[in-house]
């Protein structure tokens, strides 16, 4: 079979780059090797002139334990040895020293040396040094017995030299493993060279599907021609990848402003995506707080679909089929359809819709305008009422037309309150877009509604805290974002009775939104009301909620402003566990 040869560039060949290149790792290892065999060598050498020194630092100590003649002691101690000009240093455990034969005067706290810090810390220290007191280099070896230190030293001098001379040997082994190496490494480099220009040859004849028919195309080496066959598959699948990113992308963006909750997950129950209706829903259905995704097969209504996910994702005789299962819950006044599908592979999605909602819609739009037209009605009528008296009665006293008059004045302050709020209302409704925004910080405006309230608190024995990690700060429209907490202060001051507490938390935070709870434990509100309380001019308790004030407007006021700032709220309650609302506001609308 004969091969047709392009022409080919002079180039290194890989078996000499590879062969260069390993001798060039072999020779940094060598060399680090080398360094570090020398350094030990040489804290070898030290640790045995340290181990002298110790010893007579144990001696010392021993001998001044048995005489009160502490300089004599010394001395003749220093003639019994045969290291003569030693330097013994005696230092209290203040640092103070205590004795030292070296002459110096003025001697500092020598804690701060360095063989003494380590004595301090391990019984024992060493090091290499010139000395403060004296400028003369030492050997230091300290001891710490008793609390003192024992330490001994001697100069850097020919004897000192000589101890702490290295051993050579080892290099000169290395120099040998060196040139073995050299010449071992280039005889198996080449063969590999031989080796990687056939599989080179065979991975072009793969590529071109023609293994009969050699045909030849060069890059810069032999193993560039096998990466250049790799890279061109690698492009193909790029591209592949590339187009399902994209698919990937806009399913993504459809379940993020999807109607409905909705997560993905794997077999082993890990999150894949979500929205963040999802974690609102969960919150919903909950009787405890679910700050994970993870954890809504924990929940006691979701249990047939974890039943059914542990039934068939751990059976072994399953058929290989996508297998769908639904629940339907009542919750509080909502309906929920929760969906779950199992894919071929075990991962499996949840998705959660409120099939409430569309009523829920229609019937407040059926009694906006009666509730308009009645609560306009009661402030017009009771203004009526008091004016026709005045007129129709001459001769009442200037004491009961005041009475009167600050009767009509209360209700047209009621009504310029209930046209503000309608105002407010439309504005969100048809002009969202003239609000300015600007970044706010949460918790000083909270901090704020906090001060501003704490009359109306103090007189009920009301508490609050806010539980605001991260510190954050949403891009927003003031003014909204105050009524949305104001108005949910006001609320419970008015409504969740004495002695009780208010707690803001922000208990979970992604990319784009803050997620909120704004609870209290106070009287609570029954089920048939909880799914209502945002309706506009919707009252719990009508004559108690008269009689306090308020135009029924605040909790609509509330769910607009979220709704500006891209976010969703919900109410749970229960009868003496009070109220807690779940929302959601966009960091940048």
């Amino acid at each position: 079979m004969g091969e047709i040869m392009p022409k080919q560039k002079k180039r290194i060949s890989f078996s000499l780059r590879l062969f260069w290149s390993v001798f060039a790792i072999f020779l940094a290892f060598i060399t680090c090797f080398l360094i570090f065999q020398y350094q030990r060598e040489r804290e070898f050498a030290q640790e045995k002139l340290n181990i002298v020194l110790t010893n007579y630092n144990h001696q010392l100590f021993y001998r001044l334990s048995q005489t009160d003649n502490q300089e004599k002691t010394i001395k003749d101690f220093t003639q019994e040895i045969p290291q003569h000009d030693i330097r013994i240093t005696i230092i209290s455990p203040e640092g103070k020293v205590a004795f030292d034969n070296s002459g110096a005067e003025n001697l500092d706290n020598h804690n701060n040396r360095a063989e003494v810090r380590k004595a301090r810390s391990g019984k024992e220290g060493y090091s290499v040094r010139s000395s403060g007191s004296t400028g003369k280099r030492y050997f230091y070896s300290a001891s710490n017995i008793d609390g003192y230190i024992y330490r001994t030293a001697l100069p850097y001098d020919m004897y000192v030299k000589d101890v702490l001379t290295i051993n050579f040997d080892f290099i000169y082994f290395m120099l040998f493993m060196t040139l073995l190496f050299f010449f071992v490494l280039s005889r198996f480099t080449f063969s590999i060279g031989k080796t990687i220009s056939k599989l080179r040859d065979f991975a072009l004849n793969v590529d071109t599907d023609h293994i009969s028919e050699v045909r030849y195309t060069f890059p810069d080496d032999e193993l560039g021609d096998i990466s250049q066959n790799i890279i061109t598959l690698y492009q193909q699948q790029q591209k592949a990848k590339d187009e399902v990113s994209m698919e990937r992308e806009k399913l993504i963006k459809h379940f993020q402003y999807s109607k409905e909750g909705f997560a993905m997950f794997t077999a082993d129950g890990r999150e894949i995506l979500s929205n963040n209706l999802f974690i609102q829903y969960l919150n919903l259905i909950s009787d405890t707080r679910i700050d994970q995704t993870e954890g809504a097969l924990g929940i006691e209504e979701l249990k047939p679909i974890a039943h059914f996910l542990n039934s068939n994702i751990h059976n072994p005789n399953r058929k290989k089929q996508v297998l769908p299962e639904s629940v339907t819950i009542d919750k509080e006044g909502k309906i929920f359809l929760i969906e779950c599908i199992l894919f071929l592979d075990n991962t499996y999605e949840l998705s959660i819709n409120d099939i409430s909602r569309q009523e829920e819609e229609t019937r407040m739009k059926r009694q906006l305008t009666q509730n308009i037209a009645h609560e306009l009605k009661t402030p017009v009528s009771s203004i009526q009422g008091y004016l026709e008296t005045i007129i129709l009665n001459p001769g009442l006293s200037e004491e009961k037309k005041r009475f009167f008059i600050d009767r009509c004045y209360s209700q047209s302050s009621r009504l310029t309150d209930l046209l503000r709020d309608i105002s407010v209302l439309n504005r969100l409704d048809e002009a969202s877009d003239m609000f300015e925004l600007s970044e706010i910080n949460i918790a000083r405006l909270i901090g704020e509604i906090q001060k501003e309230c704490s009359k109306e608190m103090d007189e009920k024995k009301i508490s609050a805290e806010a539980i605001l990690p991260g510190n954050p700060s949403v891009y927003g429209n003031y003014s909204l974002l105050y009524s949305i907490f104001r108005n949910l202060f006001d609320n419970a001051i008015a409504y969740a009775g004495e002695e009780i507490k208010i707690t803001i938390n922000c208990y979970r935070e992604d990319a784009k939104f803050y997620y909120f709870s704004f609870s209290d434990n106070g009287i609570g509100i029954d089920e048939e009301h909880i799914n209502r309380i945002f309706e506009r001019f919707y009252r719990v308790d009508k004559g108690r909620s008269r009689k306090i004030g308020g135009t029924g407007l605040g909790l609509s006021i509330v769910k607009n402003g979220i709704n500006f700032h891209k976010g969703h709220i919900y109410a749970k309650s229960s009868p003496g566990k009070g109220v807690t609302f779940f929302f959601t506001i966009k960091k940048r609308v």
